[in-house]
């Protein structure tokens, strides 16, 4: 068979298979145009799914008339001019290729009008190759662009798309994911004539974290942290939510590098460290989050959707993540928590293991209404003890509540199983044992990494086949294995020797361990496995060397319970990753009994 060149149409529907996957591919391609031309304010219009019809009007900069027909041709645009450019991208398009891609496999119309110009001007495009003439058109300053009948002329793509609100929900995603990079734009979108989000420019704090809370609820404001984290040229912020406010799957991460929405696994690998000793097994981190650095470090020009880009320093950027998310969710300490309204039944795991739920009580609407009293549990107490002095051991803790520690003092051991304390703001509840073995484990990691990691020389040293790329890391990470107490020969092309092992590793299958290790230091640049395995044997010790329930605490140790959770790192979840402690404020205490309403 002869070889051809192909038809210019052909090349274009091939070519516009790569950026144009779906219906919301094109809304992503239109967007980042409109970011990108300076608009404040943009409309969405979607029609069965976007199948039928996809509208996006801004008030941007616009397009001359000139440019018009050259805009709708292939690698035409006015993002980059050299290869100098593409190496520094700081825009959110620069291919030329969505306006093409998008005209070969549908019926656009593009209007644009210049502040300058006296009227607007239209011109469409239908796959084909007929000339493209503009027409003057009444359109405000900005640019429309209306694609209708997508995949009309590729009867095979349309095929694999899915049912009208499937398609649909993919763009609304896509939309909110958007509006959270551009706090600074408004956003209209609508669906077959139906008005669904409509989120105002946000430039203050409490208008940002109101649209954030518009997209992911308003229980990710009340229980996140804010971040702001700067080194090696590297600016991190936005929001990370605790660990107990996690979620069944991975719906709600967010990140954005320099403006840009992506997915990268070298990110999810970082935080994911940074919540490995404190999120519940099987839930997933919540988070929005803003990387900013240098264009000229990052590749934005690795995947045809430019939903993933290459860290020209990977490792760098792995560690700066997992630091700014490790230093933050570690520094959280009692009375630095925001203060979060609470259910009358603490927070707690279905059986299924889905989503924390609240139980909220209802009550009678003629039920008693009582005037609200101000007499605060240290004084009731005081009225209990003079009638039964000996009924009541009293804490040595001050009475001006404005001099109470975050956590208070405490008050009783409930079942002998929860600490019930008084703070100057409500009251707290402590699962003694979930508390004890965080600290108890906080601290046995503290007293291993200061010391020298006794390693444990093996009878029979184990002979491990690897590839040639992992002997070559096994060499060169030398310093590294030995400091964690192994060691670690290269004995051959493809094959490396272990000869000692950190005691604290005694009877874990080490063997599989180093190669799991391996496999992440040539992926990632780095491997905390190791340190996994050895917090997995400290996390161990710690449980059973913790304080059981049932046993019945004096008000001297569970004070000295609470003033060493003011001093731990991650206190806020033990070593599994559950609650270890929830606040109740006074105003709902009342709420329970009805009083002051």
């Amino acid at each position: 068979m002869r070889i051809h060149a192909l038809p210019t149409q052909l090349i274009n529907q091939i070519a516009a298979g790569e950026v144009v996957e779906r219906p919301s591919a094109v809304v992503k391609e239109l967007l980042e145009n409109s970011f990108d031309a300076g608009a404040s304010q943009i409309s969405i219009d979607i029609e069965q799914g976007g199948v039928r019809r996809i509208r996006i009007r801004d008030n941007g900069c616009g397009i001359d008339k000139e440019d018009l027909a050259l805009a709708l041709s292939r690698h035409a645009t006015s993002k980059i001019a050299s290869l100098h450019d593409l190496q520094q991208v700081s825009s959110m398009g620069f291919r030329g290729e969505a306006l093409p891609s998008i005209s070969a496999v549908s019926r656009l119309t593009l209007i644009s009008r210049v502040a300058d110009a006296d009227c607007a001007w239209l011109v469409s495009a239908d796959g084909s190759e007929a000339p493209i003439n503009p027409q003057p058109d009444p359109h405000p300053v900005g640019t429309t662009v209306d694609v209708r009948d997508l995949f009309y002329n590729t009867p095979a793509r349309r095929k694999f798309l899915r049912t009208e609100k499937t398609e649909f929900d993919h763009i609304e995603t896509l939309v909110k994911r958007m509006a959270l990079s551009r706090f600074n734009i408004g956003f209209y979108l609508q669906h077959n004539q139906k008005e669904l989000l409509n989120l105002k420019p946000a430039t203050e704090q409490a208008a940002q974290a109101q649209r954030i809370a518009s997209i992911c609820g308003a229980a990710f404001i009340d229980q996140s942290v804010t971040i702001d984290f700067s080194a090696s040229d590297l600016h991190l912020t936005g929001w990370v939510g605790l660990p107990t406010h996690s979620r069944s799957q991975p719906d709600q991460q967010f990140f954005y590098v320099n403006g840009r929405l992506i997915r990268d696994k070298l990110i999810a690998h970082a935080v994911k460290q940074a919540y490995q000793d404190v999120l519940y097994h099987g839930r997933h981190p919540v988070f929005v989050l803003y990387l900013t650095l240098d264009p000229q470090l990052v590749d934005v020009n690795a995947h045809p959707a430019k939903l993933e880009v290459r860290f020209r320093e990977g490792r760098l950027v792995h560690d700066f993540l997992y630091s700014a998310l490790h230093c933050s969710l570690a520094d959280l300490r009692p009375g630095q928590y925001q203060s979060v309204p609470v259910s009358p039944v603490p927070l707690a795991l279905d059986r299924n293991n889905t989503a924390p739920s609240h139980t909220t009580p209802t009550y009678r609407e003629n039920a008693t209404r009582q005037s609200s009293l101000t007499w605060q549990v240290q004084e009731g107490l005081q009225a209990y003890a003079a009638v039964h002095p000996q009924a009541l051991e009293q804490p040595h803790c001050p009475t001006d509540n404005a001099a109470l520690p975050p956590l208070g003092y405490a008050v009783a051991h409930i079942h002998n199983i929860y600490i019930l304390s008084e703070t100057a703001t409500g009251v707290i509840l402590v699962d003694a044992h979930a508390a004890h073995e965080r600290i108890t484990y906080e601290r046995l990691k503290q007293h291993y990494q200061q010391g020298a990691i006794p390693s444990q020389p093996l009878l029979l040293p184990i002979k491990l086949s690897v590839s040639e790329r992992e002997a070559e890391w096994a060499e060169s990470g030398h310093e590294f294995f030995s400091a964690l107490g192994f060691e670690l020969n290269r004995m051959g092309p493809e094959t490396i020797v272990l000869r000692a092992i950190p005691a604290l590793l005694h009877g874990v299958d080490v063997e599989a361990l180093i190669r799991d290790v391996l496999a992440d230091m040539l992926e990632h640049g780095t491997s905390q496995r190791i340190q996994a395995q050895a917090n997995q044997f400290l996390a161990t010790m710690a449980c059973h060397g913790s304080v059981r329930a049932r046993r019945r605490l004096t008000i001297a140790e569970m004070n000295a319970l609470l003033r060493d959770m003011e001093q731990t790192e991650r206190i806020g979840q033990c070593n599994h990753g559950r609650p270890t402690w929830i606040e109740m404020g006074i105003n709902d205490l009342d709420k329970f009994f009805l009083r002051g309403q």
